[in-house]
């Protein structure tokens, strides 16, 4: 995986304000590049540097094994939430999810302008890194 992409994933998680989420593919959208399972690769080896919790699979469902960790932060965020959540923290059972309809990003303007930066600096990054360095080139 390029760091270069990393960065830019990691940037566009730190746009995600406190009680909203987004998709894995959500992400990869905003960003123009990559698709979910790249982004999703990019949280699970580099997301702890930031609020990972707001990056959710389509369905809503928290990141795999981290269910509690994210419940928490979902609850002192007041994120939207369906299911038996109160149960899941009281015994570990019951099946919850984010609601992702209500709790989806909706980036403002002053959001999308920094979304731009950030896809253009990568797009800049990777069309530097895949021309050859031949001498030859025009």
């Amino acid at each position: 995986m390029r760091m270069e992409y990393v960065t830019a994933v990691l940037a566009v998680v730190d746009l995600v304000p406190s009680g909203s989420a987004v998709s894995y593919g959500d992400v990869a959208e905003l960003l123009g590049a990559g698709g979910p399972r790249q982004v999703g690769a990019v949280m699970s080896h580099y997301g702890s540097s930031v609020a990972w919790w707001r990056v959710l699979r389509a369905s809503g469902e928290a990141p795999p094994g981290h269910e509690v960790d994210a419940l928490k932060h979902y609850l002192q965020e007041s994120t939207p939430l369906h299911g038996a959540y109160e149960a899941f923290l009281r015994t570990g059972e019951g099946r919850w999810r984010v609601d992702l309809t209500a709790a989806r990003w909706a980036p403002s303007d002053g959001d999308f302008d920094q979304l731009d930066v950030i896809s253009d600096q990568l797009e800049r990054q990777l069309h530097k890194l895949s021309v050859p360095d031949d001498e030859m080139t025009v």
